[in-house]
């Protein structure tokens, strides 16, 4: 344990590296939140290595090119050829570093309780490593408390004291992939550490990448944050969800309904309903909430109910689809559906928790033929087993008996599919403004 006056200089010492660009950042996991946060850290004049255990992904670095849609080979082999981005499965390199942040996958288990145990096994590396004067930033997003009940005494069993020998502080990630406009350098960062020292200085190191720095009053608050956000989202998306249920048994379209809502200029915001939820964070996030607060006797209502009715939409969908097909004589056993986008969002690759999936697995389940189109996702496997990919042309959609609309990408054709496709089943509005035939193009 340092005095006032040696964990004063600590950390003026690791401020001023930070400054004057000289601070080693280290990032380990190097996936969607880790690669684009080192290549902007990089490209910001700091030297950043990157630590992941997948030695592919360190080699692909190396060589300058890149595995993720947001960071271009271009982006990745720049900062590589100006010696600013290096990558390794060497985890005693983190020595070296002198701030180090932690983007690792927090997933959930089948019991819906987090599963922390790649940041554990993360802090585990640094612990064995770690030095005076270091930064060490939680990114990954988890449970209020993460940061001070897990990552601290894992780090103080050093002997080392946080706020005083090294510096322990929380940020969580807001990657949003594929998005056009909003990337990790133009969005707003939170930052929340255990002293008010480590906000100090996580602070600084984030303004050295990232114009707006926004720093709460803890640990904790900042984990908050992001299950807020996207606990807002989870909850909102719920309601247009069920919105669209009522549309139905009401005979209205609720596209139309949330578009006429959405002219008002105050107190609405439009979101979108579709066939279920996906990606890495808002069918997750919200679970550690319910988790932590469920341990203190309290019980997420809001949640609870949200994560219900975007868990049903799948299974909606294919009830809708088997009623379209009642009207054509037609069973959904042996039927043959063509499936546009896989992806859990428009215009990515990312098919991580996509319902799109769901559905598939529903489809097949009860006895439907599948194979699939998205020009993002060139193969895909369903339990093991291979989903074809075919073109999509005028004659392979006449094959089919139905194109479901899962996802909506850019730059399909789906004046093509409208035509072409004998029953089209639209659940992303993917169709709107084209001259449809409305016994043939039906909407969620």
């Amino acid at each position: 344990m340092s005095d006032t006056r040696t964990a004063e200089k600590l950390r003026q010492d690791l401020l001023e590296k930070i400054r004057n660009r000289t601070a080693r950042v280290g990032v380990i996991g190097l996936g969607y939140v880790g690669l684009p946060l080192a290549e902007v850290f990089a490209r910001a004049g700091l030297r950043v290595t990157g630590f992941d255990v997948d030695e592919s992904k360190a080699r692909m670095i190396e060589a300058g090119r890149s595995y993720i849609g947001d960071v271009t080979d271009d982006e990745v082999r720049a900062q590589v050829e100006a010696g600013r981005l290096f990558a390794t499965t060497d985890f005693d390199g983190l020595r070296e570093m002198d701030a180090i942040l932690i983007c690792v996958p927090t997933p959930l288990r089948k019991t819906l309780d987090p599963d922390i145990s790649y940041v554990v096994g993360a802090t585990r590396e640094i612990r064995e490593r770690l030095r005076p004067g270091q930064l060490v930033v939680l990114e990954s997003t988890t449970y209020p408390g993460t940061t001070d009940e897990v990552i601290q005494p894992m780090l103080e069993e050093t002997g080392l004291v946080a706020g005083e020998d090294f510096f322990l502080a929380y940020s969580p990630e807001r990657v949003d992939p594929s998005n056009p406009v909003y990337k990790t350098e133009n969005t707003p960062k939170v930052v929340g550490g255990i002293t008010p020292e480590c906000t100090e200085v996580a602070r600084e190191l984030y303004l050295a990448a990232i114009p707006q720095v926004h720093p709460v009053s803890s640990a904790r608050s900042a984990e908050l944050v992001k299950l807020l956000e996207n606990t807002f989202r989870l909850v909102n998306i719920g309601l247009v969800n069920e919105m669209a249920l009522i549309c139905e048994r009401l005979g209205l379209d609720v596209w139309e309904i949330i578009e006429a809502a959405a002219t008002k200029p105050f107190g609405f915001m439009a979101f979108w309903p579709g066939p279920g939820l996906g990606g890495h964070c808002i069918p997750i996030d919200p679970h550690y909430l319910s988790w932590k607060l469920r341990s203190l006797n309290y019980f997420t209502r809001f949640i609870d109910l949200a994560s219900e009715i975007n868990r049903g939409m799948p299974e909606h969908v294919i009830e809708r689809l088997v009623l379209m097909l009642n009207e054509r004589e037609k069973a959904i056993k042996g039927t043959r559906v063509l499936v546009l986008g896989v992806a859990y969002k428009k215009n990515t690759a990312d098919t991580r928790e996509s319902p799109a999936l769901d559905v598939m697995l529903l489809l097949r389940e009860r006895g439907a033929v599948l194979s699939y189109h998205d020009p993002f996702v060139p193969t895909l496997e369903l339990e093991g087993e291979q989903v074809p990919q075919v073109p999509l042309d005028a004659k392979t959609l006449r094959e089919h008996d139905v194109a479901l609309i899962l996802t909506n990408h850019d730059g399909v054709d789906y004046e093509l599919v409208c035509r072409e496709a004998p029953l089209v089943f639209d659940t992303r509005n993917a169709t709107k403004g084209l001259d449809v035939d409305p016994e043939r193009v039906r909407k969620l």
